[in-house]
């Protein structure tokens, strides 16, 4: 997969928002970005409910919804934090509703948190911030909430876990 985003990022003719949807992972899942502001402040992600993504009660597979949901606050760190090493550090998933329709993913990164992500890294070199999100059904109710926490750290840093 490493050399696919390669590939696709040396696609500069594509916008940004076509590169994420041709990422292989997502192509076969048939994601579609709705909306996506330059610095990634904002995103709106379409999840498709098809025969693929359905489970056997015929609603959205809870995998499908982790696995869109996972990258989306680190790429947006990734390009508010260059120069920083940035994974997603834990990802915890409430599923309030079925996702009995298409769903779309509601990524909001407000610039209070980004300021308090830049003062933690100016006083500790660090940051492990919180972003929340949530998977909206058709008829407007959530479905889905989700809390999704990122590690911001210095190139080169090494945890005491690895």
């Amino acid at each position: 997969m490493r050399s696919s985003i390669h590939m696709l990022n040396r696609l500069k003719f594509l916008s940004v928002k076509r590169r994420f949807e041709l990422f292989p992972p997502y192509f076969l899942m048939r994601v579609k970005v709705l909306e996506l502001s330059d610095d990634w402040s904002m995103a709106r992600i379409q999840l498709p409910l098809n025969w693929v993504s359905r489970n056997a009660a015929g609603n959205m597979f809870g995998g499908y919804q982790a696995s869109l949901a996972d990258p989306v606050p680190a790429l947006a760190c990734l390009k508010k934090f260059p120069g920083y090493r940035i994974a997603t550090r834990k990802l915890e998933i409430d599923f309030i509703r079925v996702g009995s329709s298409n769903l779309t993913l509601h990524f909001d990164f407000d610039e209070q948190q980004e300021e308090l992500i830049r003062q933690e890294l100016e006083q500790h070199g660090r940051s492990t911030p919180c972003f929340k999100m949530s998977y909206v059904r058709e008829d407007g109710k959530v479905c889905t909430e989700i809390n999704n926490s990122v590690a911001i750290r210095p190139k080169g840093y090494v945890s005491k876990h690895e």
